[in-house]
Parts: C-alpha cells; structure tokens; sequence
C-alpha cells in the first residue's frame, strides 16, 4: 500500500516543468520506473498524479462499469478527460501538459500535497483558498472518522 506524506512548495518553470521536491522522490522512488498518471481532480480545481500501479487498480474497478449504460460511458469519458502518462526525468522533474496546468489554475508557486495513496498539485493560492473554506474541521473530522461502531 502506497501512503506519501507531506506538504511540498516548490515553483513551476514557463514549460510546465517542476522539480520534485527530494524528500518526496524518496517516496516516490520505487514507483519512478512504472510511470505515472496524471488527471484532473473531481472535486477541485487541482491535479492528482497516481502511481501507475494505483491507476491500474482505479481502472480496474471502472472497467467493471457496465458500458450500455449511457450514465457510465459518460463518466467514464468526464473522468479520463485529459488524462496523461508522466515520468519523472533524470532531473527529477515532471513536465505537466499545458490543458492539465490550465485547468488547475497554475501560476509559478504550486504545492505537492500527499493525499495517501496519490499526490494532490495545486496552485498555492487556490491550495490554501482550499484549506481555508472548511468552516468547522473538528466538525468535518468527528464526521467522518468519528463512526463509533467501527471495530475495526
């Protein structure tokens, strides 16, 4: 089971490069080889890249989806929408596609947020716009982690 960890800032260069920072190569490291994913968010105005073995378990579950119905071709289509195969260089960068950057709103100063098993790239604007619009967190986290029958 994949779970990064950590908040990285780091800038994004005039062609869409930016250097992974190297304490989340590190993480990273032995999903480099198989490549990665990445795609627009669903709920945000962000980008999410998963590791290839991650993807190939999402789509796993979304091939299960029964294509004669008009509802899941057209979710399967919203959400490979853009989609594309990355690689992180010999210098340690990514290159994110102009349509990707565009869609996220990316200026110069982005951040690298882990969200478990993929990692979140975020505007750092809109990322702490994001951070900011939870009202009541405690409240956010009591319901949904707060399940006193879970026993497990």
């Amino acid at each position: 089971m994949i779970n990064y960890i950590g908040t990285y800032e780091c800038k994004i260069d005039a062609k869409g490069r930016l250097l992974v920072p190297s304490a989340l190569k590190k993480q990273m490291h032995s999903h480099l080889e198989k490549g990665f994913v990445l795609k627009r968010s669903v709920f945000q105005k962000c980008l999410e890249l998963y590791p290839m073995e991650e993807w190939n378990v999402l789509m796993e579950k979304i091939n299960k989806l029964n294509r004669f119905k008009k509802q899941n071709n057209d979710f399967i289509r919203k959400f490979t929408a853009g989609v594309k195969v990355l690689e992180v260089d010999t210098n340690g960068r990514l290159l994110i596609p102009k349509d990707l950057k565009a869609f996220a709103g990316m200026s110069k100063n982005i951040v690298l947020s882990s969200a478990i098993n993929i990692i979140e790239i975020w505007d750092k604007d809109l990322y702490e716009t994001s951070i900011e619009d939870v009202d009541d967190f405690a409240e956010l986290a009591e319901n949904v982690m707060g399940n006193d029958n879970d026993t497990e």
